[in-house]
């Protein structure tokens, strides 16, 4: 995430005013400046977020309480849901059994603060005022990010639907390689478990299905070979070595890489991999003696662990399953405010803002998610 300020006149000015030994002066500045960069951070963090990939926005006006009619979302004869969301942020998710009627959604509050001496603004320094917005953004950004999937790392570790599990093992244990028939493999799980209300096939088939997958770069690096190496000799069902078409082939080759299999979006996340962020959030979730611990057919002793296995996230954007519940501030009508700093007092030559947006995360349907461990 980089913010540039543009060097133009009146902007120029408005930060030497910040800057100035007149608090009334200051002030002013600093309110006028703070309303400028609410709305280029809020564009900033919907823009940058993979998060933002997934989740849909609920708006909802200020001190509200949000909401969504579950009758009217499903349509179905149905007596429970389960819902995962959050009720602080950074908080373990809950898997809550709600009743087909306006379920209240449980939302918090992410903020930041940044602070400068004045002696910069005075000096017009925009690469320093510029940073110190940016800092805020990331921020905030970082936050947003580890709740949005931590709601769906939790669904996808818990859920079960038609006596099955929503994870699936690898077909190369040993060697841990990913190969085409994974991912297969995986779009006939996520059939499965999207059957109708009375488990028979669901009206527009057609649209319930795997659409998009979140990976680490060692499996984009795996992808990436198949280029040039067999993918299916190591530990497979196969007898000899195969490889994909050669038509798949060069377009790997000519691409550096592969942007879908299968019609299989796929997005590379460094917070994904063995030992990385997401994949020991993950591991946070799953406890000896779930059902994750005959994952790959040995004993419950040595069940799934962050350290040795890695998950890939599977996912149906085509299905509104993903909510963020987000209040649109009275004063600015967008989502993100930033306030001018009044901790900072005359003798302490500082200045700063203060930015903040309420929001909640939702999976009301975890049936959209699937996951493939190698």
């Amino acid at each position: 995430m980089k913010l540039k300020l543009k060097n133009t006149p009146e902007q120029v000015e408005l930060i030497k005013a910040m800057g100035s030994k007149n608090a009334l002066v200051a002030r002013e500045a600093s309110e006028a400046f703070a309303a400028f960069i609410g709305p280029v951070v809020s564009k900033v963090l919907t823009m940058a977020g993979t998060s933002g990939l997934i989740y849909s926005d609920n708006l909802y006006d200020e001190d509200d309480n949000p909401s969504y009619p579950l009758d009217l979302y499903y349509n179905e004869d149905a007596d429970f849901i389960s819902v995962w969301s959050q009720g602080v942020a950074g908080g373990l998710p809950t898997s809550h059994v709600e009743g087909l009627a306006e379920m209240k959604i449980a939302t918090y509050r992410l903020d930041s603060g940044v602070s400068f001496l004045k002696k910069y603004a005075r000096r017009a320094r925009l690469d320093v005022i510029s940073k110190a917005v940016e800092r805020m953004a990331q921020e905030i950004l970082l936050k947003q990010e580890r709740n949005a999937w931590a709601v769906i790392l939790k669904a996808l570790a818990e859920a079960k639907t038609n006596d099955l599990i929503h994870m699936i093992a690898g077909r190369d244990n040993v060697n841990s390689r990913f190969e085409p028939g994974d991912l297969s493999a995986l779009m006939t799980r996520i059939k499965r478990i999207n059957t109708s209300w009375g488990n028979n096939t669901p009206v527009g088939l057609d649209s319930k299905g795997l659409t998009d997958m979140f990976v680490s770069p060692e499996i984009m690096q795996e992808v990436r070979g198949f280029a040039y190496n067999p993918v299916n000799n190591l530990g497979s069902k196969t007898n000899g070595p195969v490889t994909v078409p050669d038509s798949v082939r060069e377009n790997i080759w000519r691409s550096a890489g592969m942007s879908e299999i299968y019609g299989v979006v796929l997005h590379e996340l460094v917070e994904f991999g063995v030992g990385k962020r997401y994949n020991t959030l993950f591991d946070s979730f799953e406890s000896v003696g779930s059902p994750l611990d005959n994952l790959f057919g040995i004993d419950v002793d040595e069940h799934w662990s962050a350290s040795d296995h890695e998950i890939l996230v599977g996912l149906d954007l085509g299905r509104d399953c993903f909510i963020r519940p987000v209040a649109r501030q009275a004063d600015s009508n967008g989502t993100f405010s930033a306030l001018p700093d009044d901790q900072w007092v005359t003798r302490s030559e500082k200045t700063g803002f203060y930015g903040f947006l309420e929001e909640g995360r939702v999976c009301i349907d975890a049936r959209a998610i699937c996951g493939l461990a190698i």
